[in-house]
């Protein structure tokens, strides 16, 4: 099986998903976090962040995080 990367306006996005999805010899692997998912994931930053601020969290050294990686 071969892969490609497409790049789709925005406005046609939807479209273009249905339509490809209506083709049975496509498979799809990711497509993505939905809006309510990223939504979720920038307020669970954002709290984050501010309990870091507030000292009640403590934060990872970037070495720590690079080796985790």
């Amino acid at each position: 099986m071969k892969e490609i990367t497409l790049k789709v306006k925005n406005e046609k996005y939807k479209f273009f998903m249905e339509l490809i999805k209506s083709l049975n010899f496509v498979q799809i692997e990711d497509e993505g976090d939905s809006k309510e998912e990223i939504i979720s994931n920038l307020k669970e930053g954002f709290m984050e962040m501010k309990a870091f601020k507030e000292g009640k969290t403590k934060g990872t050294p970037i070495e720590d995080f690079l080796n985790e990686l």
